[in-house]
């Protein structure tokens, strides 16, 4: 019912993480009886990512090609001493969004994990002790409290051990605001372990 042209735009919205068929539809339609503008703006900033955006050498997140470090890289006030190790540029923006992280970052962009493939030579760490190796103290591993984000950090950890560096792993535990009888058995586990003196 639909031109090829069309198909291939809702196919390729579709595969974007979270984004259905009919919201993929959704969008692509928008685009066409609503806002040819927009269209046109959303077209030419995806061309430009190819060529605009590259890796941060430092940290691996996104940098603009013309400036080579990221803005956090780049920004002198930040301490160079402790370095939050994250799996994703998404974690890095909740950090960010949280104001309360003042160091580094350096980005894995992925976690170990036998069921995709992804073993312990996939993962930069010779590029992490590089980094840890230029003056960083304190390392904070803050992948997902999942299965492979434990397992990344607990391989990180025995991996960075000779560096001399302080290395530690976010807390977990009851969310603000939440019941106790809904947190599951690691959640009130971690917030045990966890638990520091009230001063």
């Amino acid at each position: 019912m639909l031109p090829p042209g069309l198909r291939r735009a809702i196919e390729l919205f579709s595969r974007l993480p979270g984004v259905g068929d009919k919201t993929a539809a959704r969008f692509v339609m928008h685009l066409l009886s609503g806002d040819r503008a927009l269209a046109g703006a959303l077209a030419e900033a995806l061309r430009e990512l190819d060529t605009s955006i590259v890796p941060c050498p430092r940290c691996a997140s996104f940098a603009d090609a013309a400036d080579g470090l990221c803005l956090i890289c780049a920004d002198t006030r930040r301490d160079p001493r402790v370095l939050c190790v994250v799996a994703r540029v998404q974690d890095l923006l909740g950090f960010e969004r949280s104001g309360a992280m003042r160091g580094q970052y350096f980005v894995l962009h992925k976690l170990l994990s036998p069921l995709d493939g992804v073993s312990p030579q996939d993962l930069p760490v010779s590029r992490l002790l590089a980094r840890v190796a230029d003056g960083v103290e304190e390392v904070i591993l803050a992948t997902p409290p999942t299965v492979d984000g434990e397992a990344t950090a607990l391989f990180l950890a025995r991996e960075l051990r000779p560096s001399g560096a302080r290395v530690t792993r976010l807390a977990s535990g009851v969310p603000h605001g939440g019941d106790l009888e809904f947190a599951d058995q690691i959640t009130l586990g971690r917030a045990l372990e966890g638990r520091k003196a009230i001063e």
